[in-house]
């Protein structure tokens, strides 16, 4: 009566709070979720969830389908490992760069998650601030990277993890605060704070500052997610960050976060895999895990087909 996808239907429904996030997170449509969700109800004659509530206000028989999802899902997850371990082998090798501080946030739970799963799996990580990782990728040194940034590499696959929203933090009582919405000629004459990284590799430029060819009055780099914050919160600069790298400062009030651009400034992070490694069971679990961690500890995030 009740199947695995209905399952993670309402995991989805509870961790996104919008059918539109769910549909793409379980990779159906609006439509064939609403049927899928009509289809249970009638099956068990019971109600799940509040029609047209924002967040989604479930029903006891809901929450109790909630609890169903998260003692079924994990182990079937666990048992799915054990099959790929029995017949790939539990042995191999991950490793990998990233191209983004703040991708620690969710990257940690993942890695702490997929090493209790996948033991006798030899893990490396490095940075890909210190080099330019892709040539060691195609080489064979890396295994993964993480970027927002993909470049079209023959043998190279681009799994997307997930889409999210760069916003600009600015101090509290900045003027810039008190706008809804950040222009580029906003930014003409103050020090916009960036990781050390090429102009070229990052969306505040490519994207915002040099198609309104505007120029910062300055610019100063930092490494550290956490200092870049206190140089805005002292009215240092500005500086522009994922949507949910900034959360943690802004909700406490430290800074104002706003978006950039009427439409705002969207971008997807990618997980570069060589192809060959795509259905090495390991390497898929890797993948799976780091989506499901994105999806409940950060903020702001939404799917991604691909």
């Amino acid at each position: 009566m009740i199947e695995i996808r209905h399952l993670k239907t309402f995991q989805a429904m509870r961790d996104t709070n919008s059918q539109v996030a769910t549909a793409a997170r379980v990779h159906l449509t609006q439509s064939a979720i609403s049927y899928q969700l009509k289809e249970l109800e009638e099956r068990i004659g019971l109600t799940l969830f509040m029609r047209k509530t924002n967040p989604t206000r479930f029903t006891s028989a809901g929450l109790r389908m909630l609890r169903l999802a998260d003692a079924v899902l994990p182990l079937l997850k666990e048992a799915e490992r054990d099959f790929g371990r029995l017949t790939q082998g539990s042995a191999g090798r991950l490793h990998m760069a990233i191209e983004c501080h703040s991708c620690f946030q969710w990257l940690m739970p993942t890695i702490d998650e997929f090493r209790t799963s996948w033991p006798e799996v030899e893990l490396d990580l490095a940075s890909g601030f210190s080099f330019d990782p892709f040539p060691a990728l195609v080489r064979g040194d890396l295994d993964l990277v993480v970027t927002s940034d993909p470049l079209e590499i023959a043998g190279i696959t681009y799994v997307p993890l997930f889409k999210y929203e760069t916003l600009l933090a600015v101090d509290n009582h900045h003027a810039l605060a008190t706008k809804a919405v950040i222009g580029a000629k906003d930014l003409e004459s103050l020090t916009l704070i960036t990781y050390p990284i090429a102009r070229d590799r990052q969306d505040i430029f490519t994207r915002f500052l040099d198609p309104a060819d505007i120029e910062p009055a300055q610019i100063r780099t930092s490494e550290l997610t956490v200092m870049m914050m206190q140089l805005v919160a002292s009215g240092r600069g500005v500086c522009c960050l994922p949507n949910w790298a900034i959360h943690e400062y802004s909700a406490r009030n430290y800074v104002t976060a706003r978006r950039l651009g009427e439409k705002g400034l969207f971008a997807t992070l990618y997980a570069a895999v060589r192809s060959d490694m795509l259905e090495t069971r390991y390497m898929s679990d890797f993948l799976l895990t780091a989506k499901d961690t994105s999806f409940t500890t950060l903020e702001g995030v939404s799917s991604v087909r691909g």
